[in-house]
């Protein structure tokens, strides 16, 4: 696909880590750190910009995402549930688990703008119409959104929250939603970014002040700014790790972008090519993002 007008950013190392599966980057915009998850490392992953220090907290299961609560912690997805987690100490509360087979883990997920916590799963392998994507209401219930779903990954709120953004890794499709804040309903879902074999397929994503993704696209090392409007492409981050997994917009002015990646399943070959992969990488892109959403709901 040919870039439109903007040129090409090269991403820098920002924390060498060698995660196994780095994931789940959210920017705490009260803390002033970066949220991050190693999922096959099992591990939580708290990292200060300002002193270069990240803080990891074992969870003892893979974990696929994390958000803040409005009071302070978090949430975390894990293999067998979802819990409340203590990011001073790490100790773990059960809240509820939707999921029945012991061979589904939760995958990616984030809070919409009125506070509900979206977070979606995946087979362990992989296989077509398995996953389902789960809102967790502010009354502390749970209810399957979408379903017959293969790996439920990037999600994401306009700025106007009037429409929610989602990919099903393997359809290479981003698709809109109209989305009601009020209810936390969503309907009349279409394709509107289409990203082809060779630019890579869609992981976890983000969004700008202006509107437009930005979405990792694992197995092509890189990140790329989409239009959702037109579905155009028009910027790419380069990044030195194959499986680009997740971004975030971070720091005070929320203007750097944090790109986490992944080392598992890579092939020696892949290793020795990309010998940085696992690690967080930062790029400036010359936008801003917006304020991540905190859970705001009851813990039962």
């Amino acid at each position: 696909m040919t870039i439109q007008h903007e040129h090409t950013l090269r991403a820098k190392l920002e924390l060498s880590v060698h995660a196994r599966l780095g994931e789940g980057a959210l920017w705490h915009p009260i803390q002033k750190v970066l949220y991050w998850v190693d999922i096959e490392g099992k591990q939580l992953h708290i990292y200060d910009p300002v002193t270069g220090k990240d803080r990891a907290l074992d969870v003892g299961q893979r974990i696929g995402t994390v958000v803040p609560l409005e009071g302070g912690g978090a949430l975390v997805a894990l293999q067998d549930g979802i819990y409340e987690i203590d990011t001073e100490t790490g100790d773990l509360k059960f809240i509820l688990n939707p999921i029945q087979e012991s061979d589904i883990r939760f995958n990616d997920g984030k809070c919409d703008p009125a506070g509900r916590f979206w977070v979606g799963t995946m087979a362990l392998d992989t296989r077509k119409g398995a996953a389902k994507l789960y809102r967790l209401n502010l009354d502390g219930s749970i209810e399957e959104v979408l379903k017959n779903l293969t790996i439920s990954n990037g999600i994401i709120w306009s700025p106007d929250k009037c429409t929610m953004y989602f990919t099903d890794t393997p359809t290479h499709e981003i698709r809109a939603y109209e989305y009601n804040d009020e209810t936390g309903g969503i309907s009349h879902g279409k394709v509107v970014i289409s990203i082809p074999q060779e630019e890579g397929i869609p992981d976890g994503m983000t969004i700008d002040a202006d509107g437009n993704l930005w979405v990792a696209l694992h197995g092509a090392g890189a990140v790329g700014k989409y239009d959702p409007v037109t579905g155009k492409l028009l910027q790419k981050v380069e990044v030195p790790a194959c499986n680009v997994t997740s971004c975030a917009f971070g720091g005070d002015k929320l203007d750097i972008l944090y790109i986490t990646s992944a080392k598992e399943w890579l092939s020696e070959e892949k290793q020795k090519a990309y010998p940085l992969s696992g690690n967080l990488f930062s790029v400036k892109p010359g936008v801003r993002g917006i304020p991540a959403n905190f859970y705001k709901g009851k813990i039962k």
